[in-house]
């Protein structure tokens, strides 16, 4: 039998960069409202000040802050107040030395103010006068005109994934419209003649097929667009004929099963068949996942996964996700918690292990605990709260040590 030619997962991400330097990566332009998690396909720019104005970022007096030098509880300066700035309105005068003016949070600053005392630090003394209790320096609770975002200035960035958060300053900026990358189209087939749609009752020895829903749901998570589904029998002729019917509308097509050595694993051969430069990758050395297969047909992306749903999820969230890193900017790391193990887990050297956890909280800290079960168990994922990874050259984990857990969203 044929030896799988490993590749380290190193290796196989730099394998996937370095081959769809040419994917086809196209971009459109939307409505704001429904760029929530899309990638920006090119630079935002401000076009005004944010602020417009001097605001406040409380509510107090605004104020000469030279006026309040020395001012305390026991010892306050008084002041002349001269008029109260309305929300939403210009502020109606001047101040000059000596006076003070009411600013709610976010109201404009009057000319003459350089700074704003908290009401807190204030009391009434009479209708037209203020004691000001506490001293403030230059600038003190005050935000410039153009100090949050200045005309001219990149916002954000080509490659940029707008988060929520984003949405909000684009809409403070009146940007009602993004070019961002379309969503990548994405196949995905499920092949073994054990496999059954899951409204069906499955006979001894046929499963409900498991992996076209639990990657569907983590393609539409990352930002892909699955287009087209299908359970394929162990039949050369049907999958490479889905396959290229597949091809003909999707920029990547996913197929789980086959992509081992067994006598019913046409995945390899089919990709091959069907366009240059074929399969560049035939096993990679990580558990699980050792028997995966990517392949390039034309400009597009075609990924030969485990059958068992766990390999299936762990070389998606491993592998295939690598392509969104063609378009979208390097984060500075993906997001992990710390925690430490509460038992001793062995692994082999010479493949990177990658298990599934749960985490629990003890007195403040992170406990992990490997899930255990074979990959085919259904119910692994959704016990795991996400998962970690032993080295390539490690031989496992005591307790106690301390690692990164990755989440499962």
């Amino acid at each position: 039998m044929e030896l799988l030619n490993t590749f380290t997962v190193k290796e196989v991400q730099e394998k996937i960069t370095k081959a769809f330097q040419d994917f086809p990566l196209k971009t459109e332009r939307i409505p704001l409202t429904e760029a929530g998690n899309r990638v920006l396909a090119q630079d935002v720019i401000s076009y005004e000040n944010i602020p417009e104005f001097h605001r406040s970022t409380v509510d107090g007096y605004g104020v000469y802050y030279q006026d309040t030098l020395g001012a305390s509880e026991g010892l306050a300066t008084y002041l002349k107040k001269k008029f109260t700035v309305e929300m939403g309105k210009e502020a109606p005068g001047k101040i000059e030395p000596g006076e003070c003016a009411y600013v709610p949070t976010g109201g404009m600053i009057p000319e003459g103010v350089n700074a704003v005392v908290m009401i807190e630090h204030t009391e009434d003394f009479d209708d037209n006068t203020i004691g000001i209790q506490q001293s403030v320096s230059d600038l003190e609770n005050i935000l410039q005109k153009g100090e949050d975002i200045q005309a001219g200035a990149v916002v954000f960035t080509k490659g940029d994934r707008l988060r929520t958060e984003d949405i909000g300053l684009l809409a403070g900026l009146g940007v009602t419209e993004v070019r961002v990358y379309q969503k990548i189209s994405v196949g995905l087939i499920s092949t073994g003649d054990e496999i059954v749609e899951i409204h069906q009752q499955p006979k001894l020895g046929e499963i409900r097929d498991m992996n076209r829903y639990s990657l569907g749901a983590a393609l539409e998570r990352d930002g892909f667009k699955v287009v087209k589904t299908a359970v394929v029998k162990d039949h050369r002729e049907s999958l490479e004929k889905t396959l290229e019917e597949f091809l003909q509308t999707c920029d990547m097509v996913l197929i789980s099963g086959g992509s081992s050595m067994g006598e019913k694993d046409y995945t390899k051969e089919v990709i091959n068949a069907l366009g240059d430069p074929g399969v560049f990758v035939h096993g990679v050395s990580m558990k699980p996942g050792k028997p995966t297969i990517i392949g390039k047909v034309g400009k597009k992306a075609v990924f030969g996964l485990p059958g068992q749903p766990v390999s299936a999820l762990m070389v998606y969230e491993v592998l295939v996700k690598h392509l969104i890193k063609l378009y979208e900017k390097p984060k500075m790391e993906e997001p992990y918690v710390i925690g430490e193990m509460d038992r001793n887990f062995p692994s082999a050297a010479g493949r990177a292990h990658y298990f599934m956890v749960s985490i629990q909280v003890r007195n403040g800290k992170n406990y992990v605990t490997p899930v255990y079960g074979k990959s085919g168990t259904l119910s692994m994922m959704s016990r795991a709260m996400g998962y970690a990874v032993i080295g390539h050259n490690e031989e496992g984990l005591n307790k106690g040590d301390s690692l990164r857990v990755y989440p499962l969203t």
